[in-house]
């Protein structure tokens, strides 16, 4: 946004500020784990146990790992002062859905320990939700998450332009009033997603989700990373604590920084499988769906803090940078969480098997396969329009609304709906922006990095 020369000093005299002042955000969100970590804590040390409806230990327990997942969001943003943007944007990433890698984890380890004491002949229920919550923190994020970003930033740029007389000068490069463009770079996530993607599309064929897909999912996003890391250095835009971590000397930086990290981590370890059993033990009491709990309620509680900060970013008219984050977030979603399921539960069998997939969960990995490609499609021309958010938007609420008001059958015939739908869509733009598609494609896995870095953020 462009200020003249008052408002520009007026602006940094308000950032020296603020990066000045102890934050009390990170105070509060250490403050909201304390309750959660307790009682998490206590099941380890022998503390003093506390008798509480499942209910209200899964919402103790849930806000505790958003409190850690807003320390992890603010740690990784102040580590961009020290590694590439690229790179840092990743971490952001995978470091914001750490909490969904948690409730999996917890949930696959205890499918493995069930087929190991002999439940192989069925795969047990909690196997299901393993890829209940997977699939559906998958489908939250590209489904609300992206289309989140795209209206407040639209209504940011339109509130800016009517608050300011210097009208278009208040749309920043990436943002426009129903269109939010992404930098060149970010060829770079919009292929190597599209590539996880194509492969995931076979998911619904298998029984099982095996060893062998942990390798092509962990490969493609070794040569993601790898690709991140040849992106140069740049200037982070720090808000709030990370503003306030990010500008302390190098040393106590760097110790804050880590700290944050060990931290928050531990806070999740302390909660995450506690979250997932007072989900389904609530789901017992109330004779509400588990399988609904673990899909719908777990992501949104873990993928909360993400989608806040990204709105955030979006009203400061950065919504290229909050969008590239969530599309981070996917890309680590749908190759490391993915290919981290048959690893814990093969550690926890004690078996070369994979993860079985019964019936249902290969109709949840085919809509979710599907999204994401239509998704991918969205992206071709690297920016998501208003239509575009719109459209995410919408087909999501169908299968929301499906799976959980209606029969089990009519949520099956929806899905098979949904994802032709998504199929056909997708298909259509690939193959009308077939020239796009083929240099995104080069953009993203062969051309040399710093030259697309210096390409327009149009064409």
């Amino acid at each position: 946004m462009a200020l003249d020369g008052r408002g520009t000093l007026c602006a940094m005299d308000e950032r020296q500020r603020a990066a000045d002042r102890f934050p009390v955000q990170l105070l509060l969100a250490a403050a909201v784990t304390l309750p959660g970590c307790y009682l998490g804590a206590a099941t380890y040390l022998g503390l003093p146990a506390v008798h509480l409806p499942p209910a209200l230990h899964a919402v103790l327990y849930g806000v505790a790992i958003i409190g850690a997942a807003f320390i992890l969001s603010w740690a990784a943003e102040a580590a961009q002062v020290d590694i590439n943007a690229g790179l840092a944007l990743a971490l952001l990433a995978l470091l914001a859905v750490l909490p969904e890698y948690a409730v999996d984890f917890v949930f696959a380890l205890e499918c493995g320990g069930a087929y190991q004491a002999g439940q192989s002949g069925a795969p047990p229920e909690v196997c299901s939700l393993a890829l209940a919550n997977m699939t559906g923190a998958n489908r939250v994020l590209v489904g609300v998450g992206w289309p989140l970003v795209v209206l407040v930033a639209t209504f940011a740029v339109w509130w800016a332009r009517r608050s300011r007389a210097d009208g278009e000068q208040a749309a920043s490069e990436s943002t426009d009033v129903g269109e939010v463009r992404l930098a060149p770079a970010m060829s770079v996530e919009i292929a190597f997603l599209g590539m996880a993607t194509l492969y995931s599309l076979t998911l619904p064929l298998r029984d099982s989700l095996t060893l062998w897909d942990t390798v092509v999912f962990v490969g493609i996003f070794a040569g993601y990373a790898w690709r991140l890391s040849r992106m140069s250095p740049s200037e982070p835009d720090l808000l709030g604590v990370s503003l306030w971590v990010g500008t302390r000397p190098a040393h106590a930086r760097r110790t804050w920084v880590t700290s944050m990290f060990v931290v928050a981590a531990l806070m999740i370890l302390l909660t995450a499988e506690h979250f997932a059993e007072s989900l389904v033990s609530t789901g017992d009491q109330l004779g509400i769906s588990k399988f609904l709990l673990v899909q719908w309620i777990a992501p949104l509680a873990s993928e909360s803090p993400e989608l806040i900060v990204a709105c955030l970013y979006a009203w400061r008219l950065k919504a290229a940078d909050s969008l590239g984050t969530l599309l981070s977030s996917k890309v680590n979603q749908w190759t490391l969480l993915v290919g981290g399921l048959p690893i814990v539960f093969g550690l926890s069998a004690l078996s070369t098997a994979g993860l079985p997939l019964e019936t249902e969960q290969r109709y949840e990995l085919l809509i979710t396969a599907a999204q994401s490609l239509f998704a991918v499609a969205v992206l071709i021309d690297r920016s998501i329009t208003f239509r575009g958010a719109v459209a995410l938007l919408s087909l999501f609420l169908v299968q929301f609304f499906v799976s959980v008001f209606a029969s089990a059958e009519a949520n099956r015939l929806t899905i098979i709906a949904l994802s032709c739908v998504y199929g056909v869509l997708a298909v259509w733009r690939f193959a009308r922006h077939r020239h796009r598609t083929v240099r995104l494609v080069r953009d993203g896995t062969v051309t040399p990095i710093e030259q697309i870095e210096h390409e327009p953020a149009t064409r």
